[in-house]
């Protein structure tokens, strides 16, 4: 408390007046009952101004934390002078701050929460749309026996497909929130890949696509495994997809001192330019885009690379294939 400069002037101010009391009630031929009188006035007086300005300090910070409370957070209560009051008023600013940033990140997270209440709303809107009218025509007696195979056919399409992008986005959303707790096993590139590539054979196959995998055996990174996996298989579907009849996928990797690296390379028909900064967005479509494609895909697998210290980068031309490029550090630099 001696430390604070309010106090100190406070009590210089006491000292004086009671020295001066003192000597006058010495040196000066006044009544000593006078003299105690007066300093006592005085001393009082002091206190009360004393009090009386820190009560004003606090009637400001009590109007200031009304106007926050209110929502405006654009006031500074900072005074850059020394002593308590001042501490108070910049830590008070500085929970201020805290509180805009707060409710930038609040309004922010609002409107993507609408945006994506409304991007899926769009995605599961067509495909029940698709699904009612399918249902209606199924209801009547005289639809032929083929009419019926197909009908029921492209609904069980349509749910695998309402399935896969509810599923999806709940996983995204899980990585967005945090709650998911990414393992840091060590992973062996060469274990990620060939699980990645297991569930596209099929589609590989049937598209007569030629699929090259390279590089050292030894490679790995710190992460999760299954996860990764989850990734990768996106990344390669992407490529399955828009890589055509006869064509080759390579992918090629390595590892240094800084990190481990994969490239994914194939011969389709590439991404137009203006898409390239928007191909890992959430429910972006590029120009390419097929048909099915709800563009989660590469945002999930952008999601997951990221939150295990990696980054991907891709390098594309229309015509001439797309090349994903996807590191992940050893340590955080």
């Amino acid at each position: 408390m001696l430390r604070n400069k309010e106090f100190q002037k406070m009590l210089l101010i006491m000292c004086i007046i009671t020295i001066a009391g003192a000597s006058a009630a010495i040196f000066l031929p006044i009544p000593p009952a006078i003299v105690v009188l007066v300093t006592s006035f005085l001393l009082i007086f002091c206190c009360i101004l004393f009090s009386r300005w820190r009560y004003r300090e606090m009637e400001k910070l009590s109007e200031y934390l009304r106007t926050i409370a209110s929502g405006n957070y654009t006031l500074d209560v900072r005074d850059n002078t020394e002593g308590e009051m001042s501490i108070l008023k910049n830590e008070i600013y500085k929970v201020t701050l805290l509180l805009s940033e707060q409710s930038s990140l609040l309004k922010r997270d609002k409107l993507r929460l609408t945006d994506a209440i409304s991007d899926i709303s769009h995605q599961l809107k067509t495909p029940l749309t698709s699904m009612l009218v399918m249902v209606d025509l199924l209801s009547q007696p005289d639809i032929p026996d083929s009419k019926q195979s197909e009908f029921t056919r492209n609904i069980r399409i349509q749910l695998e497909r309402m399935e896969w992008l509810i599923t999806s986005l709940l996983k995204l959303s899980k990585i967005d929130a945090g709650t998911i707790h990414f393992k840091k096993d060590s992973v062996k590139v060469e274990q990620l890949l060939h699980k990645a590539v297991q569930p596209l054979l099929i589609p590989i196959e049937i598209k007569e696509l030629s699929v090259e995998i390279h590089g050292n055996p030894e490679a790995a990174f710190t992460g999760d495994l299954n996860w990764t996996v989850e990734a990768f298989i996106n990344l390669l579907k992407n490529a399955v997809e828009h890589t055509g009849d006869g064509g080759s996928i390579a992918i090629h990797y390595g590892e240094n001192p800084l990190f481990t690296e994969i490239e994914i390379t194939d011969t389709g028909q590439g991404i137009a330019k203006k898409d390239l900064p928007y191909i890992f967005k959430r429910f972006y479509r590029g120009k390419n885009a097929g048909d099915s494609s709800v563009g989660i895909g590469l945002a999930m697998a952008h999601s997951i690379i990221t939150s295990q210290n990696g980054t991907i980068d891709v390098i594309s031309q229309p015509g001439k294939g797309t090349q994903f490029r996807i590191k992940f550090y050893k340590s955080v630099i």
